[in-house]
């Protein structure tokens, strides 16, 4: 069976939109481009709140990239009403995401509203929220969480 894996649009939330959802859309970006080397898709992360609209990811977020030479280039922006007619999939990462997505979402629509660690090959089905963190440590696993699980999405489409 061919693997179906062009024009494919998703967007990943988290509560804030400047730790989780921004690794997951830059780790997604380059596995499915510089790993891939699939073509068409759009890819793009949102946040449930409004606290951080406008500003850019996490200082530890974006120093976790670069220590990968992954690209990050995201200024934070919050879900609407219209993202779920755009996108074909949105994760959450989280369950109290999933439900913020769920209320969030109008009657009709199309998008698959899952979590993002339900792709993850090591069963880790909550992508831990690093931002009250100390240390980078969190930033890592989050990272290390977001390759693993856009690898599983992926190979789950074959």
């Amino acid at each position: 069976m061919a693997q179906d894996t062009k024009g494919k649009r998703v967007l990943f939330i988290c509560l804030g939109n400047i730790c989780r959802s921004p690794i997951a859309e830059a780790v997604f970006q380059w596995v499915v481009e510089e790993e891939r080397g699939l073509e068409g898709w759009e890819i793009d992360s949102a946040a449930i709140g409004s606290w951080h609209v406008g500003l850019g990811p996490d200082r530890r977020a974006v120093q976790t990239m670069k220590k990968h030479n992954i690209p990050m280039n995201h200024k934070a922006r919050q879900l609407k009403r219209a993202d779920f007619g755009n996108y074909d999939y949105i994760f959450g990462m989280d369950h109290e995401n999933i439900e913020d997505i769920e209320t969030k979402a109008p009657p009709a629509h199309e998008a698959i509203i899952e979590l993002f660690g339900k792709y993850d090959p090591q069963k880790e089905l909550i992508i831990r929220d690093p931002y009250y963190d100390d240390d980078d440590a969190g930033f890592e696993k989050c990272y290390q969480q977001c390759l693993r699980c856009s690898r599983g999405f992926l190979d789950s489409l074959k």
